[in-house]
């Protein structure tokens, strides 16, 4: 595997800083809503060979944007990134009551996931409302075209693009668990060489993806880690929705970051090429959907088949048949075979509803997908870690924010968020969690009477476990200023960013959670190998089965008695080590004799 593309694995494109130059764009277009021909480009300028007509114009006004007065667009059109700023004015019965623009660009997949075309969605929206009326004044349009648009050369090599360069990241070792000495060639790291990440200097832009994962974590709840995993196994994945688009795009980044093989365990993996990312395609519609039938027939096959870079980037950067990505149009919801994992996301306006209404996970056999009871116990012990991590943070920096109004302190946590990271928040819903197996509540109870109603000691080593993947995160990022503005979109005074917000902390999380799967996998497959005679080793390696014990499970913060994360194993066992499994869960003995 090259170093370039271990690098990738972990850059999550936060060199931001104020003064770092915009990203320079192949086209920019203005789209109108026309009576009478509907949807149409008013005005287009593009380097040559960059196709718009046919396809900007449905990539960047998805289904039901009419119902909201402004969105962002994400999408994804060949090697590059496509951004619009979506306007919808009220005017004449003539003009249908509504004037609708939106003025869009298109960057090389080359500058990242998305080209860091977010750097130009302030611009992109002022222009969207200064045109809406009048869409015949484009002399800023062109203004903004000269001063951003790439060589007209620059076309031909954009399908050989570097991979985004390595960030300057520095690395701090965060010890989960004592390292073991492998013999095994190439394996000489285990979960000790977690890491997190600290970019020096570095903050997230306005309009950043990443800024959303907290609202994240606070949408999806203890949904979010067989979401993970889902994406660890690399599915097709469709988030479901209603306009606006803009709060499921940064979903989509959000899941595509959180699902990254960290560069610690990149090198333990067996696969001769592990898929390192999930592809985030952002927006589709129903003119995608020959590409995606295409990608359903592709699947996962082959791991050495590699997504071209005329779909989505640099050849080696993904695998075909594996994405995230979110729609509005509820026909790909119907065409099941287009993908694997559905979410569908409640609407915006459920946000005011009385009890909190929550995303709905399925198969696509419409199979629901549910949280382990771990993972409840684990979403409830991370909202308390971010609280505390946040507490004192701000606790750390009150002397920068002296003057910060009570306005200000609110709009350091998303919107709705005062109690984001708040255990009263934290839910039990049985329409969210699995219940509970009777050898599971068997087990409890038992544990409970032989404890005397103490805490039990597996419970509290578990506690241990997850305290762990929030180690060191305050101390190495207190000093990294990272929020510049609200999610809300407005800009906050200099003096806020000095304040750490907890994106940072929970990437740093879930890269730690795949570490310790990864990592764990990889000892079981050397001890194995280890244990192997030399002579029959190299014809037996890939037909022999690895087993997992429920103490494995339970280092890997998995639930031992759900039979869907025992599932999860034999499939990350195939998928990275291309060995088979054979996972135990939990059994209740009795005198040596299992009862269930």
């Amino acid at each position: 595997m090259s170093a370039a593309r271990r690098d990738q694995s972990m850059h999550i494109d936060l060199s931001n800083n104020a003064s770092q130059e915009l990203p320079s764009i192949a086209a920019a277009f203005l789209i109108y809503f026309d009576v009478k021909a509907g949807y149409t480009i008013a005005w287009q300028r593009s380097l040559p060979g960059v196709k718009l007509e046919g396809v900007v114009e449905y990539k960047s006004l998805p289904s039901g944007l009419h119902k909201v007065k402004e969105d962002l667009i994400y999408y994804v059109h060949d090697q590059y990134a496509g951004l619009s700023a979506f306007v919808n004015e009220p005017a004449e019965e003539n003009e249908r009551n509504a004037l609708m623009v939106a003025v869009g660009v298109l960057v090389p997949l080359s500058y990242g996931r998305l080209g860091r075309s977010w750097k130009h969605a302030e611009r992109l929206k002022d222009l969207s409302r200064q045109l809406v009326h009048d869409i015949t004044k484009t002399q800023p349009l062109e203004e903004f075209w000269e001063c951003h648009r790439l060589p007209n050369d620059t076309t031909s090599s954009l399908g050989e693009s570097p991979l985004d360069p390595p960030s300057t990241f520095r690395f701090k070792p965060n010890a989960v668990q004592a390292p073991r000495e492998s013999k095994a060639p190439g394996r000489g790291r285990s979960v000790s060489d977690a890491t997190t990440f600290v970019p020096p200097g570095q903050t997230l832009s306005p309009y950043h993806p990443a800024l959303s994962l907290a609202t994240f974590l606070n949408a999806l709840g203890p949904l979010l880690f067989p979401l993970h995993r889902a994406a660890l196994l690399r599915k097709r994945i469709l988030l479901m929705g209603q306009a606006p688009v803009e709060l499921a795009c940064n979903y989509v980044y959000d899941l595509s970051i959180l699902s990254n093989i960290p560069i610690s365990v990149a090198d333990l993996l067996s696969a001769e090429e592990p898929p390192l990312r999930l592809r985030p395609l952002f927006t589709v519609g129903i003119h995608d959907i020959p590409f995606l039938e295409k990608e359903a027939h592709v699947g996962l096959d082959g791991l050495s088949n590699p997504a071209t870079p005329t779909i989505d980037g640099p050849a080696d950067d993904y695998v075909a048949g594996s994405w995230v990505a979110c729609s509005t149009d509820e026909v790909l919801a119907t065409k099941a075979e287009l993908y694997d994992v559905i979410v569908n996301l409640p609407p915006s306006y459920s946000q005011d509803a009385k009890e909190k209404v929550w995303p709905k996970i399925e198969y696509s056999d419409r199979t629901e997908i549910r949280a382990t009871q771990r993972d409840l116990r684990r979403y409830r012990a991370l909202r308390r870690g971010l609280r505390r991590w946040q507490r004192m943070d701000k606790t750390r920096n009150a002397s920068n924010a002296e003057n910060i109004s009570s306005t200000d302190r609110m709009s350091l946590l998303p919107d709705n968020a005062q109690g984001a990271f708040d255990d009263a928040a934290s839910t039990s819903d049985e329409k969210l969690v699995e219940q509970s197996s009777w050898p599971a509540l068997a087990y409890s109870s038992f544990m409970w009477w032989a404890s005397a109603g103490e805490k039990r000691a597996d419970l509290q080593e578990e506690d241990e476990r997850d305290a762990s993947l929030l180690a060191d995160i305050s101390d190495s990022n207190h000093n990294t200023p990272l929020r510049p503005r609200s999610h809300s979109g407005t800009n906050m005074s200099p003096h806020l960013a000095q304040i750490a917000a907890p994106e940072m902390a929970l990437i740093a999380y879930f890269h730690r959670l795949t570490t310790l799967i990864l990592s764990t996998l990889a000892d079981l497959v050397d001890l194995h190998d280890e244990g192997s005679s030399e002579g029959n080793q190299a014809e037996s390696q890939e037909e022999t089965v690895i087993f997992v014990s429920s103490e494995d499970m339970g280092r890997m913060g998995l639930d031992v008695w759900s039979e869907a994360d025992k599932a999860f194993v034999e499939d990350v066992m195939e998928l990275y080590f291309g060995r088979s499994a054979e996972v135990q869960g939990a059994r209740v003995e009795c005198c040596g004799i299992r009862i269930c």
